[in-house]
């Protein structure tokens, strides 16, 4: 787990899986696989195969182990509903995030048709968890948009966007059920424009809506150069977050050695898919 998170809109980032597949145009410029495929072939660290997929149990247990309440982002290097991962360890990953409800855990996907069937069946117990946000991605209005009525199709508690990178004006979108929206334009070599009318457009939406706004980025080739600042403001708005109390350390400690316990004896792969995937932490 980073402890310290560089991403403007959460605290820290946990990642039970690594890796990825591209799906759309939000993902031609992925940071994770930029970030990732720089290590790949190094031996002994975390992303020697890259950014090919794969299960990390051995991360299963960590935000257990970090008693300090923070905001989690889940999965920043990857996508916990991408086809190649076990419907099981979807399950044994929202389990953990339901014991460990002092934090807010943010889980972001581009796979809202996947996200949507386990909202409602296996993944309803956390679904309706208050500590626990959902949210989909939306880049543009043919890949991005119709994934807004998959999240809102869903029992959970509190539900986000993250508009990001935003390529082209997406128009008027129904905010209907939505509790928070984050704007930012991409960053990097290569990075896509974003136009200022296109975020204004977003921002005054959810001011109508009473929705929380978050502008992360204007994003570019020098992103620290443009700032965040949208017409001499900063968005830093969040939705509700609950107060749990912590749990005491002996009941944490329990709960991680029976996680670990179970990790050598149980199989999460999808064979016909993986083949053998599980890396240690």
């Amino acid at each position: 787990m980073a402890v310290i998170s560089t991403i403007e809109w959460t605290d820290a980032t946990w990642n039970p899986v690594r890796g990825c597949t591209k799906i759309s145009p939000g993902c031609k410029h992925c940071y994770a696989e930029t970030f990732a495929e720089r290590f790949r072939g190094v031996k002994g660290h975390p992303y020697e195969q890259g950014f090919d997929l794969r299960l990390v149990p051995g991360k299963l247990a960590e935000p257990l182990r970090w008693r300090t309440p923070k905001m989690i982002f889940v999965n920043s290097m990857s996508d916990l509903f991408q086809d190649g991962v076990p419907d099981e360890y979807i399950m044994k990953v929202a389990k953990v995030m339901a014991a460990a409800n002092w934090h807010t855990f943010q889980v972001l996907t581009k796979r809202a048709e996947r996200l949507r069937e386990l909202l409602n069946t296996d993944l309803r117990f956390a679904a309706e968890q208050p500590h626990i946000w959902w949210g989909v991605s939306v880049e543009n209005k043919k890949h991005g948009v119709p994934r807004i009525e998959h999240l809102r199709a869903t029992p959970a508690a509190v539900r986000f966007l993250s508009v990001e990178p935003l390529l082209e004006d997406v128009g008027t979108i129904n905010l209907d059920k939505i509790n928070w929206v984050i704007v930012g334009g991409e960053s990097g070599n290569g990075a896509r424009p974003m136009k200022k009318e296109w975020v204004v457009s977003i921002k005054n939406q959810c001011q109508k809506n009473r929705v929380s706004f978050f502008f992360k980025q204007w994003g570019g080739v020098r992103k620290s150069a443009a700032g965040r600042m949208l017409d001499g403001k900063t968005y830093d708005q969040y939705p509700h977050r609950v107060q749990h109390p912590v749990l005491e350390a002996s009941q944490c400690a329990a709960m991680v050695k029976a996680i670990e316990a179970k990790i050598s004896t149980e199989n999460f792969v999808r064979a016909s898919d993986l083949g053998s995937c599980l890396v240690p932490a």
